[in-house]
């Protein structure tokens, strides 16, 4: 195998031949960003919340319903309240018992925040009882 020099046909013409390492450097990163992208796209699952099949939990005389509508106000018991009211509320109903029942309505388009502020106060005051209310799914 003889060995020899690269040379154009002549002097400033331009080489007939195409570089691909750049190419190819190219298409290994695209590579990698669709390799780490994929499973991030089949993880992206349509929900449709909240509906269950669970059984129905028994309401007491002495459970909390707290309801948070979608733009995230707060009402106790049907009556509009303030997180400031909620927290206090909390407070007296853990004094007495830190088993009080707490059930918990979110209406489907409520901002996970709102609900996480509510279960983090339950939770800060040792209030563990907490259900959540879904719609009863018939098939």
């Amino acid at each position: 195998m003889a060995m020899g020099k690269f040379e154009s046909a002549g002097q400033g013409e331009p080489l007939s031949e195409i570089n691909t390492t750049p190419l190819v450097d190219v298409m290994l990163v695209l590579l990698v960003i669709f390799i780490i992208t994929a499973p991030l796209m089949t993880r992206a699952i349509s929900l449709d919340l909240p509906k269950s099949e669970a059984p129905t939990v028994s309401s007491s005389k002495d459970t909390l319903n707290i309801s948070i509508n979608a733009r995230g106000d707060l009402f106790l018991d049907k009556k509009s309240i303030t997180p400031t009211d909620l927290r206090a509320t909390l407070e007296s109903a853990a004094a007495r018992s830190k088993q009080t029942p707490i059930h918990l309505r979110a209406e489907r388009d409520t901002r996970y925040e709102s609900v996480i502020e509510v279960m983090s106060i339950a939770n800060q005051l040792g209030l563990s009882q907490l259900a959540f209310v879904t719609d009863l799914s018939r098939k």
